[in-house]
């Protein structure tokens, strides 16, 4: 079992608009998406599910563009 971890990572916007890209590349051909997040490289299945999420607090809203699976 891997050890837990929960970071969150401020990407300059081009990097982040490239990271989107090839995701979403991954997901229309139908390939696992590997991205590397603070020094670990995650590979992300083909089985995995994806959201999105709307948070509003005050004057504060937030996007999180989730992806989800179970590792095996």
């Amino acid at each position: 079992m891997k050890k837990e971890r929960d970071i969150e990572k401020t990407y300059p916007k081009k990097d982040f608009i490239a990271k989107l890209r090839r995701l979403a590349d991954s997901i229309e051909n139908g390939k696992r998406f590997e991205i590397q997040i603070a020094g670990e490289r995650i590979y992300v299945p083909l089985k995995a599910e994806f959201s999105i999420e709307h948070e509003r607090e005050g004057t504060e809203e937030e996007i999180e563009f989730q992806i989800k699976w179970e590792n095996e």
